[in-house]
């Protein structure tokens, strides 16, 4: 069974053609059954990034991804610092320590467009991070936790 949408609407371009090799080489060694497949998870991964930029209020959820080096010690710990300024839009984080004194790190974060924005620049600004990439999606995360006397359960459900 197709997770398709019911309702599709064709589009045809036109593309050079070393771009229509180089489209295709990438549908088969990623082994999508079609080029509609990785058109349209271009354009989603494309919308979600306008989205970002256009639309600071926007909720996002996401990761960030970064590589950093140097004294472990101070680099995480401005890191984790960074990381608690932003406490509403860190859900939570995963390391792992890499080759030639690397490390590595993934963010989930949730929040609106703006704050996930500040909190990527602030991380990029700390001395040792190499590579940094934000990357978000407009599809949220469920409620994590309702304060007692909301009318929602846990779970996001109305009472």
């Amino acid at each position: 069974m197709s997770s398709e949408p019911s309702t599709l609407a064709r589009l045809s371009m036109s593309l050079p053609a070393d771009l229509f090799r180089q489209l295709d080489m990438m549908v088969e060694e990623r082994q999508l059954p079609s080029r509609s497949q990785l058109i349209s998870e271009l354009i989603r991964h494309a919308l979600a990034a306008h989205e970002a930029y256009t639309r600071p209020d926007e909720m996002l959820a996401g990761t960030i991804t970064l590589v950093y080096r140097g004294d472990r010690g101070r680099v995480r710990h401005q890191l984790a610092q960074t990381q608690a300024d932003f406490l509403k839009e860190v859900i939570s984080a995963q390391h792992v320590f890499l080759e030639n004194d690397q490390s590595l790190e993934v963010l989930l974060v949730q929040g609106p467009a703006v704050r996930l924005k500040e909190l990527s620049d602030a991380l990029r600004r700390v001395r040792g991070v190499q590579q940094l990439e934000l990357v978000t999606t407009t599809a949220l995360l469920p409620p994590l936790y309702v304060q007692d006397g909301d009318a929602r359960h846990s779970n996001g459900a109305a009472a």
